[in-house]
């Protein structure tokens, strides 16, 4: 009777188009495959077009990565890092950042420029695979999870090349942790969150959720990392001289903060608030009130964890997702860490009550389409202005509750 009422069940499942795949299945059952000549033209094809758009729209941009190159030479050199005169364009990473990065500061610059963007590629290849394989189980076929996440994300992407931002990086590193999670590889993990912590300072958020698990080895792993990346910077400053870096570098990030927050490019609770209400206390104080619901509504899906068998994925996306919101300094484009959540979700998808996965493929699709381009520059800075990107995020980061709440992800 066991054996007839599992046989019905994956009947009905696979009648509604849900498979069960299970962890680290191969998931792609279907179509048979293109032809090698086929593949290969439209491989040739994709790398071409790359390199017309590169050449004709990205290589004389790329203003972040122009800071990160500038950085390294200041390093290597043992000069201040973080210059008032610098403008908007100002080093705000930690110290560690700039000695990692020196051999950005050698070579012709279009030969660095043109291996940064080619890295670049490669690393949301990998973000995006990987985020497949992070997955509890797969409900849809490897390429529709990517090529759904991709077109929903691509303005976050391409904004991020374009700027020659490094946010894809510290979504790969800390991706890579989660697998490193799943394979009860800890300490990997624990080292791969503080690599992604000096690459982008507001991955510390990950650090509460370490100590959370309460896994030795991540813990371990993390503060080995974190201890290394503080003392880096010595070998070209000196000890005294590394103390002054890191006290000129918290300066620098308080001090750029409030010029940002009216931006309408911003998207974290301070900005919105602030573009609401105007600064001041009650913006102020409304913001501090969303950043704790989201902590609390973070708090109460780990809580929840004993529910499913594979609970890091949902809660470190969860995580990526509300950094933007979080940070003071969120631009939209940063949302690009929302990758492996917005991933579940379409995985999950038909898991959700009906109410709430159209609103989420609503909030999903004004996400992904949001584009002056394709609505207008007059309705985009509006739809910005309103921060609905942000009331858009909200309803994602519902949806991931509902997730947990229902036993599912």
């Amino acid at each position: 009777m066991a054996i007839e009422g599992a046989s019905r069940d994956r009947i009905r499942d696979q009648g509604s188009g849900i498979v069960d795949r299970g962890p680290g299945t191969a998931g792609d059952t279907a179509p048979k495959r293109w032809p090698v000549w086929i593949r290969q033209l439209i491989l040739l094809v994709v790398v071409v077009t790359l390199a017309i758009l590169y050449v004709k729209k990205v290589e004389r941009r790329m203003p972040d990565y122009e800071v990160y190159r500038r950085a390294a030479v200041r390093a290597a050199h043992a000069e201040p890092l973080y210059r008032s005169s610098d403008g908007h364009y100002q080093f705000k990473y930690l110290p560690a950042f700039a000695v990692a990065t020196l051999p950005v500061g050698f070579g012709p610059d279009r030969v660095v420029r043109a291996c940064w963007f080619t890295g670049t590629l490669l690393l949301l290849g990998f973000l995006l695979r990987t985020s497949v394989d992070v997955l509890p189980e797969r409900r849809r076929t490897r390429a529709a999870l990517i090529a759904t996440t991709f077109v929903l994300m691509t303005k976050f992407y391409a904004h991020e090349i374009e700027l020659g931002q490094v946010n894809i990086l510290m979504a790969a590193l800390v991706v890579a942790a989660v697998a490193q999670m799943r394979a009860g590889r800890e300490m990997a993990a624990g080292l791969l969150i503080a690599v992604a912590i000096v690459v982008k300072p507001y991955a510390v958020l990950l650090m509460p959720y370490l100590a959370a698990r309460r896994r030795f080895g991540s813990l371990a792993g993390a503060g080995i990392g974190l201890g290394i990346a503080l003392l880096l910077p010595i070998v070209a400053y000196g000890f005294s001289g590394n103390l002054t870096l890191l006290g000129e570098w918290w300066r620098t990030v308080t001090e750029t903060t409030a010029p940002n927050l009216m931006d309408f490019n911003n998207v974290s609770a301070a900005s919105v608030f602030a573009r609401w209400l105007g600064p001041g206390q009650t913006a102020s104080m409304l913001a501090a009130g969303l950043v704790l619901i989201l902590l609390g509504a973070a708090g109460a899906v780990f809580l929840m964890r004993g529910r499913v068998a594979v609970p890091e994925p949902l809660e470190v996306g969860l995580l990526l997702t509300m950094m933007p919101l979080i940070s003071p300094q969120g631009w939209d484009y940063v949302f690009l860490l929302s990758t492996l959540l917005v991933m579940v979700l379409v995985n999950y998808a038909r898991e959700l009550p009906s109410a709430v996965r159209v609103v989420t493929t609503i909030a999903l699709c004004l996400i992904g389409f949001s584009i002056w381009d394709i609505v207008g520059r007059a309705i985009y800075q509006r739809f910005m202005h309103m921060s609905m990107i942000t009331v858009c995020y909200l309803v994602v980061i519902g949806a991931a509750v509902v997730l947990r709440q229902r036993r599912i992800a």
